[in-house]
């Protein structure tokens, strides 16, 4: 069974588009990105709109749809009124390069500055085996699919440009708590996440897990255990102490 929806999208390159609306079919058991599609094919074969496996894993159709950041490819028809208008705009923390599509290259610089796993000197295959709950609290984490929406629900980034050059957001920092629980990992990266990732930037306000489609639990599993590690480092006045000792030792 169809119906006729208002839809009113983001059309224009950045710094120049406008919202502009539409009238379109929509099918039963239909999702937004379909009915994208559908105006993309019917009425505005020019609608520029970044999408690729439909099917919730890639991360590509990331957008704000009714202004709240979702994947279209899993925003379901059936969850809106038929007489609801539904508004779609690009993600609002990234440059638009056109239309849907935005510039979310911001991230990638941002995740290489991250440094690599790195496995202890000489270790050679067979000579380390992991147990399941080596693991396990790290492994959620490998679940994301790099859709940035945690990126562009985070205040820090979508209401602060100034905040980027210094705030990497949270799945940058996510994946420097997956390393650091990772059982073989020999690289400190807890100065480096508090010093030049800028996680006293995240004030934990759990909007990052809210949107997240994969359901990882990225602030209590992932950003305050970062924080409680670099807490210790930082302030813990015996751990200090320690440090400089070693320092001046090493320095001997």
């Amino acid at each position: 069974m169809s119906y006729m929806a208002k839809f009113r999208l983001w059309r224009g390159p950045h710094g120049t588009g406008e919202l502009k609306d539409y009238d379109v079919e929509v099918q039963e058991g239909e999702v937004v990105l379909d009915v994208i599609h559908r105006i993309q094919a019917e009425q505005a074969t020019d609608l520029a709109v970044r999408w690729n496996c439909k099917a919730g894993k890639c991360g590509s159709c990331s957008a704000e749809v009714n202004g709240r950041p979702r994947l279209m490819c899993m925003t379901r028809m059936n969850t809106f009124e038929e007489a609801d208008t539904i508004t779609v705009t690009p993600l609002r923390a990234f440059p638009v390069i056109r239309d849907l599509v935005t510039d979310v290259s911001f991230n990638y610089a941002k995740a290489r500055e991250v440094p690599a796993f790195k496995p202890p000197e000489g270790l050679k295959p067979g000579e380390y085996r992991m147990a399941q709950e080596d693991v396990a609290r790290s492994q959620e984490f490998r679940k994301c699919i790099e859709c940035f929406l945690c990126q562009n629900t985070c205040h820090a980034v979508r209401d602060h440009e100034e905040n980027k050059t210094n705030f990497a957001g949270p799945r940058v920092l996510m994946r420097v708590a997956e390393l650091d629980m990772h059982p073989l990992d020999t690289v400190d990266r807890q100065k480096m996440a508090q010093d030049e990732l800028g996680l006293g930037y995240c004030n934990i306000t759990k909007c990052c897990t809210e949107v997240c489609p994969e359901h990882i639990k990225i602030t209590d599993n992932a950003l305050i255990p970062l924080k409680e590690r670099v807490a210790d480092i930082k302030y813990d006045p015996i751990r200090w102490l320690g440090s400089k000792i070693r320092v001046r030792g090493s320095s001997d």
